[in-house]
């Protein structure tokens, strides 16, 4: 079935019930106000702090969206691109996408303007729906070949986009006419290879409805359970999380934030019962409890039953930690990819937390095996390549047929983690084949640092590998080889990486040889035995 009809399910059945709530913790009110008693207080302004929708208003703005776009050209089979942060209405304007037959397209909203501009013409793109935070780099590649138009969320719109807030008011309530299966196109993702070039990861309907259903088993939600979303909506994972709560018409809070206080205080205001955590937020939340700059007598936490965690390591000691602090609570995670539709494929189970460190056995729906070179099973207890099958496998890499005959072959996905199986049957990851660096539940890829990075005159060869780091998971060090009689500093270097993102800048830098092999290529195994000192035995991580 298409996953537009699980919307379209709790429309009628739920019609009156909470769907999303998004809390804006930045414009939250005074600490001795709660926020929903602020907006009964201060009604009128409150949706700076809290806004909701029910249901049936999800519904109906997800079919005004859809028609909005069926008049400005857009069909079935065409692809709209979505570039927002967090917000109450990223999700309507996801399902109104998906409600004309035209793929979602969500873009990582920390892409550059030549980024964005390189997928989008990867996928196709006929039209992007954008907001404020966006306007600059947009603007930069507004003239793209082949895209009809531009929707922008917000107030004070730049001349070259519509309101999509003025022109969705007038449009028609009900869902278009558009015959949708589980077998159409409904979503183009971003992933990278080791090339650190995207990819476009292609869904249909049924991967993702699959990832509902695999949801939903694992973690058992009920209508009355509450999620609270915190990462990025444009990922797999947090999206495919919340698609439980989808299928059971549950409600889910959007926290645009990720303090400790804030976390804290949305799960008590809002009575959520799961949040899905990564590695560092955790680990902050128990730092400010030991610290004392939270009390945990200060939050109504009682409800909270379940602490899902995953997008990187997850270190074991971090989980005893957080058991002696929340008793109470289930402790689980999932193994996935983008390919896999998000999270899911490879499940731990609450009731397997003596495993901690394993990412866990097949996933509800799923089937894995660990396998040589070859493709041949190897023996338990032998390291191998970890692949996966089941119904939410990518169809394909949007037009890189020779990238997708890579990855899937005979109808199972070659995950490129390289992995071994203990005597229980538990998974347990040893290492990486790519060398993607996974840091604060981001993927960076090393070459595009070190493409920066040899743009510096003082630079002859340069390898950026991840380094263990307890909070984020991995950090980049970038091993720098310096020219023949040239001098430079750390705080040079690190100056020099300004002009890159935020999250893309080395934490570390080492003056050193950079090591090559006979044909030319770096030889990272070599420098994670000396900078690593061992590899990273038994991680467990999710994508």
């Amino acid at each position: 079935m298409a996953i537009t009809d699980f919307l379209e399910k709790n429309a009628k059945i739920y019609p009156s019930k909470v769907s999303l709530v998004e809390i804006n913790p930045e414009n939250q009110p005074g600490h001795a106000v709660t926020w929903r008693e602020y907006n009964l207080i201060e009604s009128g302004s409150n949706e700076r702090y809290r806004r909701e929708m029910t249901w049936k208003e999800f519904d109906i703005k997800a079919n005004r969206f859809a028609n909005l776009l069926l008049t400005r050209g857009i069909q079935k089979g065409d692809k709209v691109a979505i570039l927002l942060m967090n917000c109450l209405e990223w999700l309507p304007i996801y399902f109104g996408i998906l409600k004309t037959g035209a793929l979602a397209v969500p873009l990582n909203f920390r892409y550059t303007a030549d980024e964005i501009q390189y997928c989008m013409e990867l996928a196709q793109a006929d039209a992007l729906i954008f907001g404020p935070e966006f306007t600059g780099r947009v603007e930069q590649v507004f003239d793209l070949p082949g895209v009809k138009t531009f929707f922008y969320v917000g107030d004070n719109k730049p001349g070259f986009a519509d309101s999509y807030n003025q022109f969705v008011h007038y449009c028609s309530s009900i869902a278009p006419a558009v015959e949708i299966t589980d077998d159409d196109d409904a979503a183009i993702y971003f992933s990278s290879g080791t090339t650190g070039q995207p990819k476009a990861i292609l869904h249909t309907h049924g991967s993702l409805a699959a990832s509902c259903i695999t949801e939903q088993k694992h973690h058992s939600q009920t209508h009355d359970d509450v999620f609270l979303c915190i990462p990025p909506l444009y990922h797999t994972g947090a999206k495919m999380h919340w698609f439980g709560s989808l299928l059971v018409g549950g409600k889910a809070i959007i926290l645009r934030g990720v303090q400790p206080e804030w976390i804290l205080r949305a799960v008590s205001e809002e009575r959520a019962t799961i949040v899905w955590l990564l590695v560092p937020w955790a680990q902050d939340i128990l730092d400010a409890i030991e610290s004392g700059d939270l009390l945990l007598k200060d939050y109504r936490l009682s409800q909270w039953r379940l602490m899902p965690i995953g997008a990187q390591p997850v270190p074991p000691s971090l989980i005893r930690r957080w058991k002696e602090v929340f008793p109470n609570h289930e402790y689980d995670t999932n193994y996935g990819l983008s390919e896999s539709s998000g999270p899911g494929c490879v499940h731990l189970g609450v009731e397997n937390i003596h495993k901690v460190g394993a990412i866990g056995k097949a996933g509800h729906l799923w089937e894995t095996l660990i396998v040589d070179e070859n493709g041949k099973p190897v023996a338990q207890g032998e390291v191998g390549e970890l692949i996966v099958k089941g119904p939410g496998v990518m169809k394909c890499y949007f037009n890189n047929a020779k990238a997708t005959a890579e990855l899937l072959r005979d109808g199972w996905l070659y995950t490129g983690d390289v992995a071994r199986m203990d005597e229980d049957g538990f998974i347990f990851l040893v290492d990486r084949k790519k060398d993607v660096i996974i840091s604060g539940g981001e993927n960076l890829y090393p070459v595009q640092i070190e493409d920066f990075l040899r743009a510096h005159p003082a630079v002859c060869d340069v390898a950026v590998i991840g380094l263990p780091d307890e909070r984020l998971g991995e950090m980049a060090a970038a091993i720098i080889q310096l020219k023949p009689g040239a001098a430079c500093t750390e705080a040079e270097i690190m100056e020099f990486c300004v002009d890159l993102p935020r999250y893309k800048r080395p934490k570390k830098i080492i003056f050193a040889d950079v090591p090559r092999n006979p044909t030319g290529k770096i030889e990272k195994p070599k420098l994670r035995e000396i900078y690593c000192g061992t590899r990273l035995v038994e991680a467990q991580t999710t994508n």
